[in-house]
């Protein structure tokens, strides 16, 4: 590890005069399905760093370009920022993990241009005792790390004391401390230099699209979701007219398409009527995607936000049998999804439902429940997948404790799934694929090879947001079976 010595000038790029120091931000996201996503994390920090007055420099390891032992020994930074967005991929069939290229991350720096390394990002803050150790990193930021990063980087640089920065993980001795992070308000704007021109592009030609957040935090039960983790249940927002001048901006720079990457959008009516009606006033002719939660809408609301871009929206069901959705901690009925599909077709919005299939309280006639409400939507499309995977600080983690599935000290970096008693995950996938033979609005499991195929045609035309609609058009000419992987 690197002594937490004050950091000297080491003769690199020269940036402004005042600079206090040069900061690499790395990512190394690496999954691409159902599309890369721009890395927007970085993005806030960088705007925390530059208006700090550091010099900052972005390398993405989804990008062609410099290999970062280049990069080292041309811009020698004071400090490195990885991020690390996801895991895993969330599928129980394939568990396809991303956080591997920590370790040769940590060695090529040892080895290149010694500097401190520090971990961050919505994957690190689930694991980031784990990821510590396993990444031999010096720091890490668990949760949101604009103001936490600044505090450490000033403590690293003048040798003061960083013990007590919230959020902060690092190493006492041989040991592993976390601090608890600060939910604080979310006080950046962005600017056009906090998204580099070159990512940009890229992400606009991968995915046809970027993302912008409007709040943080979570104040739902869903018994698997690590959000009130990474962001806490305090839902902090963001003012209206920073969030539409935002939109401005990504409009100017030729961008036609945003998601909103909120955990649920419409965490109140006035948030999403605020947001709104801010866009209508700064003329924004933007089109944009969200996830909403299939609850607590109006025919007005949906209007208005049809009104200011909408055209997809992404709900988070999970379920469409009411004793299931208990389970799960949802706090909704199908009653309700049923109105929200209902006020979305209205309004010519297009629509999918998430589905988590097999989690606590499932069985194979509450499948069969959930399949016959499905038909009762108006021309939805269903992404459904198998099993719940297991977070640490989660309800559903205690659950499996309690039922002797894991143990306190069951290492879960290590993808760990939950499956409802007496149901196999081969059960499961069997249903659903009589499911797609019967309806063409579902798209369980992954994205056949046709599907990955149609995205590189539809981005290469042009083509912007999310391609879900796409995929269940060929499913209803072209229908495809459930892939069935055994390990």
């Amino acid at each position: 590890m690197v002594s937490p010595e004050p950091i000297k000038g080491d003769g690199g790029v020269a940036g402004p005069p005042s600079a206090p120091g040069k900061v690499l931000l790395l990512s190394i996201n690496r999954c691409v399905a159902p599309d890369q996503v721009f890395p927007l994390g970085l993005a806030h920090i960088n705007s925390a760093l530059r208006q700090a007055g550091y010099e900052t420099r972005w390398l993405d390891l989804l990008m062609e370009g410099e290999s970062l032992e280049e990069v080292l020994r041309t811009y020698r930074p004071d400090f490195i920022g990885v991020s690390l967005r996801n895991i895993d991929d969330v599928v129980i069939r394939k568990q396809e993990i991303y956080f591997g290229p920590l370790i040769s991350i940590s060695q090529t720096v040892r080895r290149v241009h010694p500097c401190p390394i520090i971990l961050g990002g919505s994957g690190f803050s689930i694991f980031p005792e784990r990821l510590l150790q396993f990444g031999e990193a010096d720091f890490g930021i668990q949760g949101e790390g604009e103001s936490s990063l600044l505090a450490l980087l000033a403590a690293l640089r003048n040798g003061g004391h960083y013990q007590d920065i919230p959020g902060l993980v690092y190493w006492r001795d041989t040991q592993v401390v976390a601090n608890a992070p600060r939910r604080a308000a979310i006080e950046c704007q962005l600017s056009p230099e906090d998204r580099p021109a070159a990512v940009r592009a890229h992400y606009l030609g991968a995915s046809g699209m970027l993302n912008l957040q409007t709040q943080r935090g979570c104040a739902h039960l869903c018994c698997y979701c690590t959000y009130p983790v990474i962001e806490g249940r305090a839902h902090r927002r963001r003012p209206p007219e920073v969030v539409a001048e935002e939109m401005a901006q990504l409009q100017a720079q030729g961008v036609r398409y945003v998601f909103i990457v909120d955990s649920i959008f419409n965490s109140s009516a006035r948030h999403v009527s605020d947001i709104c009606e801010a866009i209508l006033r700064r003329n924004v002719q933007m089109r944009w995607g969200c996830f909403l939660r299939p609850q607590g809408l109006t025919p007005d609301l949906m209007k208005l936000m049809a009104r200011a871009g909408l055209v997809h929206i992404e709900y988070g069901s999970d379920s469409f049998c009411d004793s299931v959705l208990e389970a799960y901690g949802k706090r909704l009925t199908f009653a309700d999804i049923l109105h929200a599909s209902e006020l979305a077709w209205a309004c010519k919005v297009d629509y999918c439902h998430f589905l988590i299939c097999g989690g606590p309280g499932e069985t194979m006639e509450t499948l069969d429940e959930a399949f016959q409400n499905s038909l009762r939507l108006p021309n939805p499309v269903i992404m459904a997948v198998v099993g719940m995977r297991l977070y640490p600080g989660t309800p559903l983690h205690q659950r499996a404790i309690c039922e002797g599935r894991v143990t306190a000290e069951t290492d879960l970096l290590k993808p760990c799934y939950y499956l409802a008693p007496d149901l196999t995950a081969d059960q499961i996938f069997d249903k659903m694929r009589t499911f797609t033979t019967r309806s063409p609005s579902w798209i369980p499991g992954d994205p056949q090879a046709g599907y990955t195929q149609l995205v590189e045609r539809l981005r290469k035309r042009g083509v912007t947001g999310p391609l879900w609609s796409y995929f269940a058009a060929l499913q209803r000419i072209m229908p495809q079976p459930v892939p069935i992987h055994h390990a």
